[in-house]
């Protein structure tokens, strides 16, 4: 069952290790088939060098395992809410990649500083609350799911346009089109972190990037008079 989903999950989650992204098994991918209402995930607590295409775990969008023999990711219930309330988005990622995390720790947004970060994420990236004792106990991971969904309905903001979010003394989460594309904002949001970081040691009173700066970089690369990268022929 959804063997080539399995194969691309597979390979998004064997990037995570590639890029730095994950220490021992502290990350997950899945990727989403719309038309069929299941999701394939990372089995929980497996050692990245030990899987395979066939160790991934199918899910359906109730959070009910369909196939594999592992039980699926610890976080599937934060994949099951986002899939549901996200309608557009295809793979999710989740890691504890260092620098995002310490913006998670700090339970601070991560400022745009600069055309990095204007070029993939539209304004702030947010740093959600925490859940609180009730939220954890009654349902942890499926709050978590709640509680990211909610805040970007508060803030009014585009999940499209800010494809990732940090959780408060916890990490980040990020989205894209595909598995692929998510690990790939990953990746972003974790040099955009970074970045962020060491600029405030060096400038602790620096203020974000000018707006003016920040629309023309990411509507250059997106919407409808993007006209970065080269087109594509039909």
């Amino acid at each position: 069952m959804l063997e080539e989903l399995k194969k691309e999950v597979y390979e998004a989650n064997m990037l995570l290790p590639k890029y730095n992204l994950v220490t021992f098994t502290w990350g997950n991918v899945s990727g989403i088939d719309r038309e069929k209402g299941l999701f394939v995930i990372k089995p929980s607590g497996v050692d990245y060098d030990k899987l395979t295409p066939e160790d991934m775990v199918v899910v359906d969008l109730e959070g009910n395992k369909v196939e594999g023999k592992y039980n699926p990711s610890s976080d599937t219930a934060t994949h099951v809410v986002l899939y549901n309330r996200f309608k557009d988005i295809g793979g999710i990622v989740h890691t504890h990649s260092p620098w995002a995390t310490s913006w998670a720790q700090a339970g601070r947004d991560i400022p745009c500083y600069g055309t990095t970060h204007a070029d993939y994420i539209y304004g702030e990236v947010p740093c959600v609350r925490n859940l609180t004792k009730d939220e954890i106990e009654e349902a942890y991971e499926k709050n978590t799911g709640v509680l990211i969904a909610d805040e970007f309905e508060i803030r009014q903001k585009d999940y499209k346009a800010v494809p990732a979010v940090l959780c408060k003394n916890h990490g980040p989460f990020t989205w894209g089109k595909d598995a692929h594309e998510a690990v790939h904002n990953a990746v972003v949001l974790e040099e955009v972190a970074k970045m962020a970081a060491r600029c405030e040691m060096i400038n602790p009173d620096n203020k974000p990037a000018p707006q003016e700066l920040q629309d023309k970089h990411y509507y250059r690369k997106h919407g409808a008079n993007a006209y970065y990268g080269q087109k594509t022929e039909d």
